[in-house]
Parts: structure tokens; sequence; C-alpha cells
């Protein structure tokens, strides 16, 4: 077993890749020294904005708040369009070719099976989930926690886009409503909020109040001295990049407030810096992404 919070020794590492390389996942990669071994990292996934729609916008005051005492990569960019594969690219190193929001169902490795390997944990809360392992394209309902009441959308939650997750009772009730959040539940958590909330629907200030609600849930906890929180958004409105220049912020005690990073990053850098934190084989596109280290070094 593996001792959470330890570091795996080359020889552990070996044997995770061979349990997962058939499927995507290289050797481990040579990851920067500087991403600290965290307790809990934690993402927020935001809709449809460009960095220059968030950055210094009076309309998101708490964002750029959280900009201004915490870390910002100034050059990051999302994968593709339309949604859904960039919440595959964050949470499985790749878009497997999806160029659409539908319904798929991929029999693939993911973050899930990385985690699994290493025995350590995670959680999806989902705004509105209906729960249940459900495998609804869409829900609405009514407030969740924080926020407005709103819409849960499938492809938004990439959790449920794959067989391993999907088709299994134990896993897939790792995927629940964000009511009952727990910022101490998992190592990994990844938060998705409502249609509403994420500002697909919303407007901009609606989704900087609904992150002024969450957040604290997350800042103010015990579980979050060691941890590190990112906040994106799945795409922008060019194709720069593949799918937009996007914002990127960093809340962690380990970023010194004010941090700017211009060093070019994109979805894969979020799931090579899990890696990387905790010793993991990188997968697919995550093994040429650059990780978030220069955060962490000062």
């Amino acid at each position: 077993m593996i001792r959470r919070g330890s570091v795996l020794t080359s020889v552990t590492v070996a044997l995770v890749g061979t349990l997962l390389g058939a499927n995507g996942v290289g050797a481990a990669p040579a990851s920067s020294a500087a991403i600290p071994v965290f307790d809990h990292i934690y993402l927020i996934v935001m809709e449809n904005h460009d960095y220059g729609a968030i950055v210094g916008n009076a309309q998101a005051p708490y964002i750029n708040g959280l900009i201004a005492s915490g870390g910002l990569a100034t050059q990051w960019y999302a994968t593709t369009h339309p949604s859904q594969p960039n919440y595959l690219a964050l949470f499985a190193g790749s878009t497997f070719g999806i160029v659409d929001d539908g319904v798929h169902h991929l029999q693939h490795t993911n973050l899930v099976d990385q985690l699994a390997a290493a025995h350590r944990t995670w959680r999806v809360y989902a705004q509105d989930y209906p729960g249940n392992c459900s495998p609804a394209a869409s829900a609405a309902g009514p407030v969740d926690l924080a926020g407005l009441a709103g819409t849960y959308v499938r492809k938004h939650d990439p959790a449920m886009s794959f067989t391993d997750i999907s088709g299994s009772a134990t896993r897939c009730a790792r995927i629940s409503r964000l009511t009952g959040f727990d910022p101490a539940a998992a190592d990994v958590e990844l938060i998705v909020p409502n249609l509403s909330n994420d500002m697909h629907d919303g407007t901009i200030a609606q989704g900087d109040s609904f992150l002024r609600s969450f957040v604290p849930m997350i800042t103010g906890s015990a579980a979050f001295a060691n941890s590190l929180l990112v906040i994106t958004w799945d795409e922008g409105s060019s194709n720069l990049g593949g799918g937009g220049h996007v914002a990127t912020i960093l809340v962690s005690g380990a970023v010194v407030a004010g941090t700017r990073s211009a060093v070019h990053h994109d979805h894969f850098s979020w799931l090579r810096t899990v890696e990387d934190a905790w010793g993991l084989p990188c997968m697919r596109s995550t093994c040429q992404a650059a990780d978030l280290g220069e955060f962490f070094t000062h």
C-alpha cells in the first residue's frame, strides 16, 4: 500500500506504468521537482469565456481578487471546440477524437484509473446531477448548495463518459450533487457548476457570485492547508491554441500572491500537474504538456 502523501519509488512508478501502459499511459514523466506533494487538488471548470473577458473585468471582482492573491497562467489555451472534448482532455489526457457534445461510452483509461493504481481517491461534484449513476444527458434542479438553480449536463461531467466508471456502481457513486460537498472527501475533487453558475447560460457576474459563495468552502477548510485549487474555463470564443485563450487561476498557500506565468499551458497541464505531484505515470498528451511547477518555485 502506498501511504498517502508519500513519494512513489521508481519501482512503484514502473509497476503503475505497467498496469496502465496498455491504454495510453507512459512511463513516469521527467516531472518538475517543484510540484509539492499536495494533500488535495481541486479543479473547478467554468464555461465559454476568453481570457480578456475575465481578467480585469469589473463584473468579476471575486475572480480578480483570487488572481491578485494567487497565481495566473497568462498563456493557457483550451484544447478544442466544443465543450465535451475539453473536459475529456482534463480528465484523461486526450479528446479521443470526440468533436461533439453527444453521449459517448469510452473504453479508455482515465484519471480515476491512475488514482486507483496509486491508492488515491477522487470525487466529482456536479451541480444538479440526478445521482444513482444516472445516464441522463441533462437534468434541471433547484439551488444546489450555492449559486442559482440550473441544469446539469452530462457533457460537462467527463467521468460519465468512461464505461469503467459509468458501468461501476461503486465508482459512479463517487459522482454526486454539490450539496454535501466535503473538501476532505478525496485526493482529487472535480467541481462542475450547473449551466446557470458556470457562465454558460448565466452571466459573468452570476458565475463570479457562485465562486464567491462556493470557493471559501474549500479555501476556508482545514483540508486546504497543503492543497491546490485550480479554476479554468473549458473554451474561449476563438481557435487560438485549439480552443481559445482562457484564464486559469491557481489558489494555494504554496503560490506567492500575484504570481504570473507566461509558460504555454493547456488543459493537459492540469492533469500533468496531478501526475507530477504524486509521481504518477503520464497519460497520453500529458506526457508532452508543461506542468505548473513554476508557480511553486519561490
